[in-house]
């Protein structure tokens, strides 16, 4: 299965511009399930930003407490320079 999801990065990679990129999760994700990835990447900025509660994250962005557990667990089992690492990527 990593061939497969190491053809889709370079797939992504290979967009030109954001319109691309646009059309081409388009045809990979369901609306649904762009909605779950956005929503999934909200809540590890917000866990990694510290000013909100689990339940106030869930409240406020419409996330379910379960998506927030697995993120929140995600994040308390790796090395801290990993979560910096993360971090860097996903908040700037």
């Amino acid at each position: 299965m990593r061939a497969e999801w190491d053809s889709v990065l370079e797939k992504v990679l290979m967009q030109p511009d954001q319109q691309s990129l646009i059309v081409l999760f388009e045809l990979l994700l369901t609306e649904e399930e762009r909605s779950a990835v956005a929503g999934r990447l909200k809540v590890f900025q917000m866990l990694l930003q510290g000013e909100m509660s689990q339940r106030q994250i869930a409240q406020e962005f419409q996330i379910s407490i379960a998506t927030i557990t697995r993120c929140s667990n995600y994040l308390k089992h790796m090395p801290e320079s990993q979560r910096a690492e993360i971090k860097q990527l996903i908040m700037t």
